[in-house]
């Protein structure tokens, strides 16, 4: 029987081996023995080299998710841009007439660029960084870290937007379903939490900060653009108005009949809505003949429900109430009295009433 103990290079000592011609040669190869707890140890550190990383695993890295939503994202955006510069209704799946009331409503459009427009911006900025950070190859002047910051940023503003169109969608478009918008709203939050999910708890607070902030100035900002849009009574809100034209009952003086002329031939224009009442008792105080003769613009000529998008004659001239005159790039809101049109329309002294 051989017995082996560490030491050397080989076997120490052999004992008890039987005898042998003196011709045949022995050969003896080096083996060194180890205990049993060395073998399994051995054993569990081959296992651990043979087994792949849960990373090397895992097939799409969570950078690649971003890339690829943020493609779906800039797709989306772009069918939308092209339907808002061909003036073309959105195929609707879901919602059908509601769902294109809301993509043309004054809500589609933020300090004058239609959102469609920012989303192509937006989505394609997180798709190409995305892609620089799955691969790992950056242009000069931005490492991993700044491209991990610039991710978290856009996609922290596109979620506190995503959120605050929520809102609009579920207050002032309420009952109307827009797919669209809740595709982009998927996505935006979406692209958030994987990307915040990259980073650990003690990156996350050292740029909580700079988070809050940022998801604040996009509501604050989008808060200001629609600021202006023109409230509606509650009763008005709610209904569902066909267009029909007002009828004018009084009949026009003479001063009347001739300040709608000097007006109309110096261009100036009165923008109102059909259910407007103070529109109304405008076009009774230059009465039925006059009325013919004003250049008056019709702000919804298609009639009015929750959503309707302003006239683009309207929207152009930024009216932010009815009736609203535009006369020598002079603009006065309200109903006026025959006499401040006159004056400020240069309309001769001596044709005012005494």
């Amino acid at each position: 029987m051989a017995s082996c103990f560490r030491g050397g290079s080989g076997i120490s000592s052999i004992s008890s081996l039987p005898s042998l011609p003196h011709r045949t040669r022995l050969s003896v190869l080096p083996v060194k023995c180890l205990s049993s707890r060395q073998s399994r140890d051995s054993d569990s550190d081959s296992d651990l080299r043979t087994t792949p990383s849960p990373s090397s695993t895992s097939g799409f890295s969570p950078y690649g998710w971003c890339a690829g939503i943020g493609g779906v994202g800039f797709l989306e955006t772009t069918y939308l841009s092209y339907l808002k510069l061909t003036n073309s209704d959105a195929f609707c799946p879901i919602g059908g007439a509601s769902c294109g009331d809301v993509l043309n409503s004054d809500y589609a459009v933020v300090f004058g660029v239609p959102l469609p427009f920012i989303g192509m911006f937006a989505y394609g900025l997180v798709a190409v960084l995305g892609l620089l950070l799955a691969r790992k190859s950056f242009p000069v002047g931005i490492n991993e870290s700044y491209g991990r910051l610039i991710l978290l940023g856009s996609s922290t503003s596109m979620a506190a937007a995503s959120a605050y169109f929520l809102y609009i969608l579920s207050t002032i478009f309420s009952g109307a379903t827009c797919s669209y918008c809740l595709t982009s709203a998927l996505l935006s939050f979406s692209l958030f939490f994987i990307s915040l999910k990259e980073f650990s708890v003690e990156e996350i607070q050292k740029v909580l900060g700079v988070q809050l902030c940022i998801a604040s100035l996009v509501v604050a900002a989008l808060s200001t653009s629609y600021s202006s849009i023109q409230p509606l009574s509650s009763s008005v809100a709610e209904a569902n108005l066909p267009f029909f034209e007002t009828e004018i009952t009084t009949s026009s003086s003479p001063f009347a009949l001739s300040l709608a002329k000097h007006l109309h031939a110096i261009g100036a224009k009165m923008y109102g809505a059909f259910w407007c009442s103070h529109c109304l008792e405008q076009k009774q105080m230059f009465g039925s003949e006059a009325v013919k003769q004003l250049n008056y613009v019709e702000c919804f000529p298609d009639g009015y429900r929750k959503g309707t998008k302003i006239a683009k004659a309207c929207s152009d001239a930024k009216i932010e109430g009815f009736p609203t005159w535009v006369i020598n790039g002079q603009v006065l809101s309200g109903e006026q009295d025959l006499s401040d049109l006159a004056k400020a329309s240069g309309f001769p002294e001596m044709s005012q009433p005494s």
